[in-house]
């Protein structure tokens, strides 16, 4: 895709995303440690750990340093069995090597310098722990799009040990408000059945329309050979 927007910076402050909901009128944290709560939950036999809120994630830009795992958490949406009959799935040794080095490349490039294209990390003790990339594309201008901007959001991976987490969901958060910071119309994106209920619970609407490709030249790499 074209974008028109290179140069600059993509780098932004990381972002805390609540992980309860907003005070109530009162200005009264909901979550709080109240005798009331501390009361309903000592009645249901909860231990004060039960009542510590989780703490919110922390999303921030990825940098060079977090190339590797990048690649290593990508790895989890291009090379699961349940990728497997989907057009961008790596099916052989040949095509792991390639995508992993391709992929290395474009980061190289585009981190810290692309202003069209954010990558969103959640980062954890030694390792990455969510990951998502938004990158910005100019279109015709349309009644849905009048500016020609438009939000691509690809590549949301969740470490399997941290599914469940939310960090799915704050990669994505972090995302969006990017990019309608960026001036961005409208976020698309493609999904499979087995992730349609996620975005479905984040926003994000059927167009109605079918996701057709349409490979330009051969793409399955073959192994070289010894």
């Amino acid at each position: 895709m074209t974008t028109g927007l290179h140069g600059g910076k993509a780098v932004g402050p990381a972002t805390r995303l609540p992980a309860e909901k907003a005070p109530g009128p009162t200005g009264a944290r909901r979550d709080a440690n109240t005798p009331e709560r501390a009361a309903r939950a000592a009645a249901r036999g909860a231990s004060p750990a039960d009542m510590t809120p989780a703490r919110p994630a922390l999303v921030r830009p990825a940098t060079h340093a977090d190339i590797d795992e990048l690649i290593r958490l990508r790895a989890h949406l291009l090379e699961d069995a349940a990728s497997e009959g989907l057009p961008y799935a790596a099916t052989s040794a040949a095509e792991r090597s390639a995508w992993r080095a391709r992929y290395r490349a474009w980061l190289a490039e585009r981190l810290d310098r692309d202003r069209a294209v954010r990558v969103a990390v959640v980062p954890g003790p030694q390792r990455l722990r969510a990951c998502a990339t938004a990158v910005i594309d100019q279109r015709a201008p349309s009644p849905a799009c009048p500016g020609g901007l438009a939000g691509w959001i690809q590549s949301v991976v969740t470490d399997p040990r941290d599914r469940g987490q939310g960090l799915g969901a704050a990669v994505l958060d972090d995302l969006t408000a990017w990019l309608a910071g960026q001036g961005v119309d409208e976020v698309v994106l493609q999904t499979t059945t087995a992730a349609h209920g996620f975005y479905r619970r984040a926003g994000f609407l059927p167009t109605g329309e079918d996701l057709l490709h349409k490979p330009l030249r051969p793409h399955k790499e073959e192994a070289t050979p010894a």
